[in-house]
């Protein structure tokens, strides 16, 4: 295993100051309240108004599922601030960045539980309940290293943009769809930065870098993977196309792998090498995941629909 040099973090805070001001420069300030249709809000039963029942949700259960799992993954915020703060450290251009990143993921969650509130599209008190059960779970990464940890990030912040823009439009509400494009600018500029930051770490420590780009990939994991009912929501989430396989492997780990030069990078070590070598035996087996996956999913929609057409109650997960 190849191992960083133990200065890299304060190699690259000259390349964390130059990204923070580029980010800082292209980040547009925005307000959750000005995302929120506040005339659809009413009491519930506690001030005495009604309180929540189904019919109220104009959401499918795809909607309801995406907006959940979504939310839930924001909520950990925490988490993620006591992840990074640990391996990037509180002071200089990293620390700000770690203070800068946290207050804008903050939004997120914030404008999300407002929407879902306001236009009663879930359940509130079983939204509340899941958010205590997996915030005092949290989140932990594991004894992931500090360049294994931004190497993550650069994956998990597009695979989150994608997964927030195509929610929004499988919601089928406007409000949404405004609400969860805006978030997902955010998270684009986010992947921006980690992205640069690998790119950079390549150049100082090409061997270690591979080896960390190749070992995240291959054991990659969203971090709501623990949360309750998390495997339920996301196969429907595949199955309706909002997050799966293919786009998986074509809207989020090859961009950026290609973005890197991983397959034309020079200057490799033996151990670098097999690290790009694992990688991409791993990336040709996905893709034949993510191909089987489009044509099972394919099959599963035209069998429902034959069962539609003749009266059979077709499989919501179908």
């Amino acid at each position: 295993m190849s191992t960083a040099p133990a200065h890299l973090l304060e190699e690259l805070e000259p390349v964390v100051a130059q990204n923070l001001d580029r980010h800082l420069g292209l980040a547009q300030e925005w307000h959750p309240h000005d995302y929120i249709p506040w005339s659809e809000g009413r009491d519930f039963a506690a001030m005495g108004g009604e309180d929540w029942a189904p019919e109220q949700s104009r959401l499918s259960e795809v909607g309801k599922a995406a907006m959940i799992t979504n939310l839930l993954t924001e909520d950990n915020l925490p988490s993620y601030h006591r992840e990074i703060a640990t391996r990037f450290g509180r002071d200089g251009a990293w620390g700000t960045w770690v203070g800068r990143w946290t207050a804008e993921e903050n939004r997120h969650g914030i404008a999300m539980r407002d929407y879902l509130v306001v236009t009663r599209g879930v359940d509130p008190v079983e939204l509340e309940r899941a958010r205590m059960d997996y915030m005092t779970s949290g989140y932990d990464s594991g004894d992931k290293t500090p360049l294994e940890a931004v190497t993550y990030v650069s994956f998990q912040e597009l695979a989150t943009r994608v997964s927030h823009r195509n929610t929004g439009k499988v919601t089928g509400d406007p409000v949404a769809d405004k609400l969860l494009a805006r978030i997902s600018k955010d998270e684009n500029l986010h992947m921006v930065f980690y992205r640069n930051i690998v790119e950079a770490a390549l150049q100082i420590a090409p061997d270690a870098t591979m080896r960390a780009i190749a070992d995240e990939v291959i054991g990659f994991e969203m971090p709501g993977a623990t949360m309750a009912g998390f495997r339920r929501n996301s196969m429907m989430i595949a199955k309706a196309g909002v997050y799966d396989l293919r786009l998986h492997h074509d809207e989020v780990i090859a961009p950026i792998l290609k973005y890197w030069n991983v397959d034309g990078l020079t200057g490799l070590g033996p151990e670098g090498e097999k690290a790009r070598e694992e990688l991409g035996s791993f990336m040709a087996g996905l893709d034949e995941q993510a191909s089987r996956f489009v044509e099972r999913r394919a099959e599963g929609r035209a069998r429902a629909a034959a069962r539609s057409e003749t009266g059979e109650t077709p499989d919501i997960a179908s």
